[in-house]
């Protein structure tokens, strides 16, 4: 897309709207156009300036000081910072820059960067999911064309798919996992991800993809009988419903420990059943999968 609200801005920078609105006011950053009912719309480059400028904000620049710098002095500034977490911003922020301009090229380099300096489950934690938690307010606001975030999503997928064919983990465990998400959801990066550590940590797994009925994942269940049960929601359909969800996985295969994680487990306020557990950050899933013997 190519115009954000003023909530967007905030959402994704951090910045309060009230001071983004003084912002405009007082420096000459930010024009934004208005709309015939008043709202203000951002453009692509104001975005990518408010990222900037937050950034550079947040370790110490005054705001009238970057008013005055030129965009490669801003820049120069930001890739000059030092501190870790700023470099780690810094390059969430280059990634969604990226995406928005389509630029592919950039994404690739971007991640394999990454990479090749800190290795994949680095990358995953420390680049991919900040970028996702972006990607998914902009999902939210639907101010994201499809178009963008399948094809950043892709590549991180394609890397994800080399990492698991290479690994060759140096002890074999006896549990075996199940992973699958349920019909409606289809972003499967979360749950590429769970299949490469729990491969790097010698767990057998049998991953099962997106969208898998019930009923399917179910038989397989009884089938292959696994030592437990692993699925991420990120963004399930309209139409699902996450209560009937697990009533369903339980009642069906009250024998297996299921292990859910994801932004729906945040928001779920009733009882779960007895073989269902929420992890509520992938630090838990990890800690999980160290206990699996």
């Amino acid at each position: 897309m190519d115009s954000f609200t003023i909530k967007d801005l905030e959402n994704l920078s951090g910045i309060k709207a009230h001071t983004i609105r003084i912002w405009e006011q007082r420096y000459s950053f930010l024009k934004p156009k208005r709309t015939d009912t008043n709202i203000r719309l951002y453009s692509n480059d104001e975005l990518k300036t408010v990222l900037n400028i937050a950034l550079l904000n947040k370790y110490g620049f005054k705001i009238s000081h970057i008013d005055k710098m030129s965009p490669d002095g801003i820049r120069e500034r930001i890739h000059s910072l030092t501190d870790v977490q700023a470099a780690k911003e810094r390059m969430v922020n280059e990634l969604l820059q990226q995406m928005i301009d389509v630029d592919i090229q950039a994404v690739e380099q971007t991640l394999n960067a990454y990479i090749k300096a800190k290795g994949m489950e680095r990358t995953i934690t420390q680049l991919v999911f900040p970028f996702l938690e972006k990607i998914g307010v902009l999902w939210i606001t639907g101010h994201i064309n499809p178009a963008q975030e399948h094809l950043v999503s892709n590549i991180i997928r394609q890397k994800l798919i080399v990492a698991i064919e290479a690994t060759n983990p140096a002890v074999e465990k006896k549990s075996t996992a199940l992973l699958f998400l349920p019909e409606g959801e289809y972003h499967e990066l979360g749950l590429l991800y769970t299949y490469y550590i729990l491969k790097n940590k010698g767990i057998r797994t049998i991953y099962l993809g997106a969208n898998v009925p019930v009923k399917d994942a179910v038989y397989i269940i009884n089938l292959k009988k696994p030592d437990f049960v692993y699925s991420h929601l990120t963004a399930t359909a309209t139409n699902f419903n996450f209560e009937r969800f697990l009533q369903n996985i339980s009642t069906q295969a009250p024998q297996v420990p299921v292990i859910i994680s994801g932004q729906l487990t945040h928001l779920y306020k009733k009882a779960i059943p007895s073989n269902i557990s929420f992890k509520k950050s992938i630090d838990e899933v990890i800690q999980y999968f160290v206990e699996v013997q």
